[in-house]
């Protein structure tokens, strides 16, 4: 009897000892997802009576498990190496009992999840996203930074476009850049240059000349020639450059062929990007509506307006897509006049109806093509302002009807102003301060630079001009460098 009641203490014990073991794999294999073995949460009386008998189990908590998973987690989307980490014999065997170090395959079983975490969060992708983003500046963060750097006289500097004579104050021809030139544009940062027939000599010698000159700018130029093709050619029109002529646009539009003039852009466009120019003073949406026009005539695509203005689109096209810039001129329309403005006075009789009617529809036509400038002539339309007032110093044609009707946001810039228009009726002071007031970017080639730039120095500081009007126009003009390489 004493053996019987011995050996069913010693089976009672034993089948304890194996229910508490199995309820301890229980608890370890137990996922967050919940509980593997369900049977191990059901005891009876003996199995917790016995399992006081054995510490080392009963003090087993159950946090191990989410200790094994969190700090995983929480690493993995901040440090990359956090994955290896977890997964360490290291620190397997210092969160585990001595029994439980001897069971390896249920700490294999709980891992599986902090793995997955740190391939999902991918911090290597997170990281990178600012920086590829973050970094650069928008084009007109840019100009900010560049006009918070900048004086008021280095401001108006932007506004001129001159001759590299000019520049430097010298009557002799310049064809090479020099150390007199790169210390000039230095002391007067001026906005471009324009190049003439003097200064074209042969391809290398240009590509070198324009080279230079922007590498010396700390501000980038607009590097700009007149090269309307026909009888305006200082480029193809120069046998040493080794360019084929191209006929004047009295000939492209007799084509009737829209094609042609394109064409005609995209030659000039590649000819001159190629030199290094990047702006050319083409094309010309003047209609040839006066046949006792002196200046005009064949440089015209013809005396019918709806023609001319397809042409002039066309030709915008072609020279963006050869890769330069390219203006129309001379607004509000130079061709029903009977004087030269490079002479003196010139005017136009028509009204602002008339004007609409004939003039104005080429040029309403390149600006939707995408025209990036427009040269504003010397001459007076008094039937539409009321006064003599050239329309180049007049705020009626250039903000009112340029800026405001036609909706061009883009340079606008002075015929040249040494032409006998200004000069027999101007100071070069009055002249300078009248453009920036009328809403001109650009003031080309002024007959005395120092005293044009002085006056509108004068002019910011007595309240004529102030100073966002001056940055109003620099704005457009570093806008325009820095959108085609040249800042």
């Amino acid at each position: 009897m004493k053996r019987k009641t011995r050996n069913r203490i010693i089976s009672l014990l034993l089948a304890a000892t194996l229910l508490v073991t199995l309820g301890s794999c229980g608890r370890v294999a137990r996922s967050d997802d919940g509980p593997a073995l369900s049977s191990a949460s059901s005891v009876t009386p003996e199995q917790e009576s016995s399992s006081d008998l054995l510490p080392e189990e009963s003090a087993q908590p159950e946090p191990e498990e989410s200790a094994g998973l969190e700090p995983e987690e929480t690493s993995s989307d901040l440090e990359p190496e956090a994955e290896s980490s977890a997964v360490t014999p290291e620190e397997t065997s210092s969160e585990t009992t001595p029994e439980e170090s001897g069971d390896p395959e249920p700490e294999e079983n709980t891992d599986p999840e902090p793995e997955t975490t740190s391939s999902e969060a991918k911090p290597e992708e997170s990281v990178s996203v600012p920086e590829e983003t973050g970094g650069a500046q928008t084009i007109d963060e840019q100009v900010d930074t560049l006009l918070a750097g900048m004086t008021l006289e280095e401001k108006i500097w932007q506004l001129f476009v001159v001759t590299p004579e000019q520049l430097v104050g010298t009557d002799t021809a310049v064809t090479s850049w020099s150390s007199a030139l790169t210390k000039a544009l230095a002391e007067k940062p001026v906005g471009g240059l324009i190049l003439f027939k003097q200064n074209i000599v042969s391809q290398s010698q240009t590509k070198s000349l324009l080279s230079d000159a922007q590498a010396n700018a700390e501000y980038g130029l607009l590097l700009s020639v007149d090269e309307e093709g026909g009888t305006v050619a200082r480029v193809s029109g120069n046998s040493n450059m080794g360019y084929a002529a191209i006929p004047n646009m009295a000939d492209i539009g007799a084509t009737g062929d829209t094609n042609e003039a394109y064409q005609v852009g995209l030659t000039l466009g590649k000819e001159l990007t190629e030199l290094g120019f990047n702006l050319d003073f083409a094309p010309v949406a003047d209609v040839d509506s006066n046949p006792n026009n002196p200046v005009i005539g064949v440089r015209s695509f013809g005396s019918d307006p709806e023609l001319v203005a397809d042409m002039v689109a066309a030709a915008v096209k072609g020279f963006h897509q050869g890769g330069v810039l390219c203006t129309l001129k001379h607004f509000p329309g130079h061709g029903d006049t009977d004087t030269d403005s490079h002479e003196g006075f010139a005017q136009t009789e028509k009204t602002l109806d008339e004007l609409w009617e004939c003039e104005l529809l080429p040029f309403q036509s390149g600006i939707a093509a995408g025209a990036d400038c427009v040269m504003v002539a010397h001459i007076a339309a008094p039937n539409v302002t009321g006064d003599n007032t050239p329309a180049s110093l007049s705020s009626t044609l250039v903000n009112g009807l340029l800026r405001g009707e036609l909706g061009f946001d883009g340079l606008v810039i002075t015929d040249a102003l040494d032409m006998g228009a200004i000069t027999t009726a101007y100071t070069q002071s009055k002249a300078a301060v009248l453009a920036i007031q009328a809403g001109v970017d650009l003031l080309l080639k002024p007959q005395d630079l120092d005293e044009m730039h002085q006056a509108l120095v004068d002019a910011v500081k007595n309240g004529q001009l102030s100073e966002r009007r001056i940055e109003e126009s620099v704005r457009r003009v570093l806008r325009v460098k820095l959108e085609n390489g040249a800042l």
